[in-house]
């Protein structure tokens, strides 16, 4: 059985009539955390079809669960919490469009939570291994069309992709590597992935860029990089005919493979 939690009128949710998305942050407020970005990735993440609001439930109600739930109601959409431990949901009531107690091994209470019936759901079940295998196996039954998991390991993700699993995320693998690209070069701000090898870099203009032209630049060259953007203080600066002069403090957009980005980061940082 599952136990249903309402603030007040305004967080009740209608399937028949969902509330209207909100305004999404201003890129000056978007946080870098990973959980905001696993949120913002889910958001993006929709299959080809009209342009939609999408509902989601999010089951596991951790530090990682909770954030995403909350990060996922303050882009304006709706939201069901679900999580076997009371306390954690009756503080996201406030949050979400409904939190639930209710025990995520338990297929018949997920659908009395009704999470068949959105059209998203993430398991963010952390260290129970088999809670989280069931779980999936039960949100997969109950006809969810995509479902994002969170997994342990390796050989857990592996588990989790047969089971049909549409995205299966390690948080602390991922952020690893993403906080040891920054501390290996400071100048790197952050970066995203493409696919193929190919990566998009944020990273601050060192003196030694300062009154170089983007068109001009050897090192550019050298790495085969393509400069696409800069912002100076809050002004977007063009890089499209490469006649932009780079100022030291710039953040600079860099598209290109990840071992010429490492080599011209690492030729950045060592001043030569």
């Amino acid at each position: 059985m599952s136990e249903k939690f309402r603030a007040n009128e305004r967080h009740a949710f209608s399937l028949a009539a969902s509330p209207p998305p909100k305004q999404c942050a201003t890129p000056e407020d978007l946080p870098s955390c990973p959980a905001w970005r696993f949120a913002a990735a889910i958001c993006n993440s929709r299959k080809a079809g009209p342009l939609k609001t999408r509902s989601f439930a999010v089951i596991g109600l951790g530090t990682f669960g909770s954030t995403v739930a909350s990060e996922l109601a303050r882009f304006g959409n709706p939201v069901l919490g679900v999580d076997i431990e009371g306390r954690y949901v009756t503080r996201l009531a406030e949050t979400l469009t409904e939190a639930v107690i209710a025990d995520g091994k338990d297929e018949a209470a997920l659908r009395e939570a009704g999470v068949g019936n959105y059209d998203v759901a993430v398991v963010a079940i952390g260290e129970d291994l088999e809670a989280n295998v069931l779980c999936t196996m039960n949100v997969k039954m109950l006809g969810v069309e995509t479902i994002w998991v969170k997994a342990l390991n390796r050989t857990h993700h592996r588990i989790l992709t047969k089971l049909g699993a549409d995205r299966v995320i390690q948080p602390e693998q991922e952020v690893g590597q993403h906080i040891a690209q920054m501390l290996h070069n400071p100048l790197v701000r952050d970066y995203v992935s493409l696919g193929n090898g190919y990566h998009v870099v944020d990273l601050n203009v060192p003196a030694k860029l300062d009154g170089k032209m983007v068109g001009s630049a050897a090192i550019f060259e050298k790495y085969n990089l393509r400069a696409l953007g800069a912002m100076r203080e809050n002004q977007y600066l063009s890089c499209e005919n490469g006649g932009l002069t780079l100022q030291e403090g710039d953040k600079l957009l860099l598209l290109g493979k990840r071992t010429d980005l490492r080599h011209f980061g690492d030729d950045l940082r060592d001043g030569k």
